[in-house]
């Protein structure tokens, strides 16, 4: 007979991926609210009140300083990366660049003709920062980079870069962060980024196609004035993006759905506590497995530097005495999913997602059945 785990020890909700992440029921209830504006136009009130709603919900969430708005648009934070090349960059970036997505979104700019990407590089599982070029000949104008590498579970602090605010005419650098799978899980200060962007199916427990973005008053200048000026597809241009966001409305046809799951989530978390709230939340299911992994002597946390270790998406490795992907297996049929570690590291690994909709207590039922796994297989 098939081994199984015991029921007593399963966790109630078995998704633990890293995107798209868990949903709560109450998301899924909006949804299918016979009451929702499911299947009505985009551009008519109902719909436009949710974009609005949105908006609203998450400069009161992000505490956004006087001049920052929130813009949305089609596509997720892979397209932003196109985006960013068109209309944010002038003609010299820096990139730091610590796992595959952040690699990717340097290999995006640095394939325009106008700009020269400069990048500071580390070995996954190891932090990389940008190096401030200040005021040199070879000044930078953009530095971008992750706030946390969802490969690699490398967390990296938010901090401004490059040459002082400056003038109107001539803003400075800015700093773009990629917090696609953070924001919303964990505390920022949004006035150390000009940019600060994200897809919503990690910690908002959403869908794809869609991308979110706190932009300052620097980087709305920077838009308006590259996307009016370069010849740049519509669906790259984040002046477009920006100026459809301020009628409360995407540049195409939105995911309806995806805008209900949003809403919701981000009241959830207003009524919870906010942004400090989600963050206790995720540092606490991501905790309980550091300890796990520190007290097995078969595994380690992947990121070495435990300064450096993502809340929200927590990567342990394991000696050849434990086959992960035989694990891996067996907790799927076992309604346990998503844990593998990312597809092109191909480590000995599990990688797991602690975003705000999974409970710390299911975190400390999936160690557990882990554990059972390890010691009967």
């Amino acid at each position: 007979m098939r081994t199984t785990i015991p029921a007593h020890l399963l966790p109630t909700d078995g998704r633990f991926g890293s995107g798209p992440s868990k949903a709560r029921p109450e998301q899924l209830a909006r949804v299918a609210d016979a009451a929702s504006p499911m299947g009505t136009s985009h551009r008519q009130a109902p719909v436009k009140n949710l974009v609005g709603q949105i908006r609203a919900q998450l400069t009161e969430l992000f505490h956004l300083p006087e001049g920052y708005e929130v813009m949305l648009g089609n596509g997720g934070a892979s397209l932003v990366w196109d985006a960013i090349a068109f209309t944010a960059v002038e003609s010299r970036a820096q990139a730091a660049v610590f796992g595959e997505f952040s690699a990717k979104a340097a290999h995006a700019v640095g394939r325009v003709p106008w700009a020269e990407v400069d990048i500071q590089s580390a070995e996954p599982g190891r932090l990389a920062r940008c190096v401030d070029r200040g005021e040199e000949n070879d000044a930078v104008d953009t530095y971008f980079y992750p706030q946390n590498e969802t490969s690699t579970g490398v967390f990296s602090p938010v901090t401004r870069y490059g040459r002082s605010r400056g003038s109107h005419q001539h803003p400075g650098a800015l700093t773009l962060v990629d917090a696609t799978s953070s924001a919303g899980g964990v505390t920022v200060d949004i006035s150390q980024t000009d940019l600060y962007y994200f897809s919503p199916q990690k910690c908002f427990g959403a869908d794809g196609g869609l991308w979110i973005a706190v932009a300052s008053p620097a980087a709305i200048e920077r838009i308006e004035r590259l996307g009016s000026t370069r010849w740049v597809p519509d669906i790259l241009n984040l002046e477009l993006a920006l100026r459809n966001s301020r009628k409360d409305q995407t540049l195409n046809t939105p995911s309806i759905a995806n805008l209900l799951l949003i809403a919701e989530q981000t009241e959830w978390m207003l009524s919870s506590g906010g942004l400090d709230a989600m963050a206790e939340r995720t540092a606490a299911s991501s905790a309980l497995i550091y300890e796990w992994a520190e007290n097995r002597p078969e595994a380690t946390p992947f990121v070495a530097n435990a300064a450096d270790r993502s809340p929200v998406v927590a990567t342990i490795d394991f000696d050849e005495s434990v086959d992960t992907r035989t694990i891996s297996a067996f907790l799927r049929e076992n309604g346990i999913v998503d844990i593998d570690p990312y597809r092109s590291l191909g480590r000995n690994q599990f990688r797991f997602g602690t975003f705000p909709n999974v409970e710390p207590d299911e975190v400390a039922a999936l160690l557990t059945c882990i554990d059972w796994a390890i010691e009967h297989m």
